[in-house]
């Protein structure tokens, strides 16, 4: 549920009342914040991140587009590039807060393989991205609450309310000047005579709600084991994670239960999941290391993909002074937050806040230490 710069009234999704990207730009870091549709599938969200950066006409595919019934190439997403010099010799870092670090490796695999409009014929996509390889163009991922191995509570969410068609309400009476879900793609803007009523209406009755193109299938367990089995760890890009938790073990019960740092909006999840198990379409389910949460996703999933039908990606605790390789996972520390508090969401205490943008800043440094990988 992420949101761009310019919406929600300069409370900035990285930062909330303090702004990372100008920090970091203070710093001397080059810094650039994305606004992918926060309700979309990961496909979605990867293709408008590509567009953002490098500049033009978003394209989702022919083939995607036919499949899911989007607009293929709405008209309101064309982008003049964030950094348009973006190449192989020019790549960039990517750094994700939750689906974001998602949304990233399926824009890795997106650059890495030429996707077809026609399998059978093998005739490519006509899109930039899509057409051929971009070998290169990543040199690092990093993610924050990632839920790597979906999340548990997407299970819950599914079974509970349809929270997403109710924000869909929401937006339609405060209208898109404070935030922007960007699904041009599913002919989601109100039309000029459509009354809110219809609106609404015409948006809780899509189809998108009951297919795989949308974030709720994507941050499910299967969802997510289906991202890991085609977008293993390229050996030419460093991956970087940092887990969040913000529960403790209920010793009288076994289960977890939220801490009192934890925000009262995510407690009910929190307690929630860390008594609920999810299930693999081959039956076998989570088991109690998936308990500890941070109100969002569960801690262990947060670590790095494991659950891929060919096996996991490599993953090791990262040590200060440590000869780092790519093609592997590092995973930095567990932060003791619930899953927006990193962004600066809820933080009031200045030491605190003081202490995230230090983080921010260690970090950026590591990734720019980072040589350029070149078979």
């Amino acid at each position: 549920m992420g949101w761009g710069s310019n919406e929600m009234s300069g409370y900035k999704y990285w930062g909330g009342k303090n702004d990372y990207e100008a920090y970091l730009r203070q710093e001397g870091f080059e810094v650039f914040t994305t606004s992918v549709g926060p309700v979309s599938s990961n496909w979605d969200r990867a293709v408008e991140l590509f567009y953002q950066i490098k500049g033009g006409q978003v394209d989702y595919g022919q083939n995607h587009s036919e499949k899911y019934g989007l607009i293929q190439k709405p008209p309101e997403k064309i982008f003049v590039g964030l950094y348009p010099q973006w190449d192989k010799e020019h790549p960039i870092h990517i750094i994700g807060h939750s689906m974001g670090g998602q949304t990233a490796r399926m824009l890795q695999y997106l650059l890495e393989n030429v996707i077809y409009q026609d399998e059978e014929e093998l005739i490519p996509e006509t899109s930039v991205i899509m057409s051929k390889i971009h070998e290169g163009w990543i040199r690092s991922i990093t993610s924050i609450s990632t839920p790597h191995d979906g999340t548990t509570l997407s299970n819950i969410i599914t079974k509970g309310i349809p929270f997403l068609q109710d924000i869909i309400g929401i937006a339609a009476v405060v209208g898109n000047n404070f935030y922007d879900f960007d699904l041009q793609q599913w002919g989601f803007d109100k039309q000029e005579e459509e009354t809110w009523a219809a609106y609404y209406r015409r948006m809780r009755e899509h189809k998108a709600w009951g297919t795989k193109n949308m974030c709720a299938w994507d941050i499910s367990i299967e969802g997510a084991r289906e991202l890991n089995t085609i977008a293993p760890a390229n050996s030419n890009i460093y991956y970087f994670s940092f887990s969040t938790a913000n529960t403790r073990l209920d010793s009288s019960s076994g289960f977890h239960v939220p801490n009192e740092t934890m925000s009262l909006i995510l407690r009910a999840n929190a307690r929630a999941m860390g008594r609920n198990k999810a299930y693999w379409a081959d039956g076998s389910a989570t088991d109690s290391t998936w308990f500890q949460n941070d109100g969002i996703v569960n801690t262990v999933s947060q670590y790095g993909p494991t659950s891929g039908l060919n096996g996991a990606d490599p993953i090791a605790e990262y040590r200060l002074d440590e000869l780092l390789i790519p093609g592997q996972w590092y995973h930095i520390k567990t932060i003791n937050m619930d899953h927006k508090s990193p962004l600066g969401h809820g933080l009031e205490v200045e030491e605190d806040i003081k202490e995230m943008l230090k983080f921010l800043d260690r970090h950026c440094r590591l990734l720019s230490s980072l040589p350029i990988h070149k078979e």
